[in-house]
């Protein structure tokens, strides 16, 4: 095996998470999920020559993983013409992670009825990146980025206390 290709393996590994959580956000069951991790590990692959590794690799990688789950849910809506709720499953970390707290999965439902660039947007800030790294990721300016996520965070919070 190649050093490169060790190299993006261990990459992947140590980033899995944030394949799973874009896929987990983006797709309506298992069969999706699976299809879409391959699609952004395949695009993620293509695209690793031309890395620069100047940027930080998460931020890389998170790019490359929203582009790929928000072509894959446009094609699939474009297909069936109808709106269809992603599915109930989790969208923190691994797939096999088991929700129990009400409130997460509250959450997780009222971000799964987001649209795809919002949805994007509070996947990325939920995960601690800093304006500037989501303006690069999402390419919005760090001020609509501030002014999206206050708006998206007001919604949040209006649904989850009426609930």
């Amino acid at each position: 095996m190649s050093i490169e290709k060790e190299h993006f393996l261990s990459c992947i590994e140590t980033n899995r998470g944030i394949i799973y959580k874009v896929a987990n956000s983006y797709c309506k069951d298992v069969d999706d999920r699976e299809d879409l991790i391959q699609e952004i590990i395949l695009q993620l692959w293509k695209a690793y020559p031309s890395y620069n590794p100047a940027y930080k690799l998460s931020t890389w990688m998170y790019r490359i993983a929203l582009n790929v789950a928000i072509s894959a849910y446009r094609k699939a809506s474009k297909r069936s013409q109808i709106y269809q709720p992603l599915s109930e499953t989790a969208i923190y970390l691994e797939e096999d992670e088991v929700e129990s707290n009400e409130n997460r999965a509250l959450l997780q439902a009222l971000i799964r009825e987001l649209k795809e660039i919002d949805r994007a947007l509070i996947l990325l800030y939920l995960d601690g990146y800093l304006y500037p790294e989501i303006s690069k990721v999402l390419g919005l300016s760090e001020s609509n980025v501030a002014t999206k996520l206050s708006r998206i965070k007001q919604q949040l919070k209006q649904k989850f206390t009426a609930q």
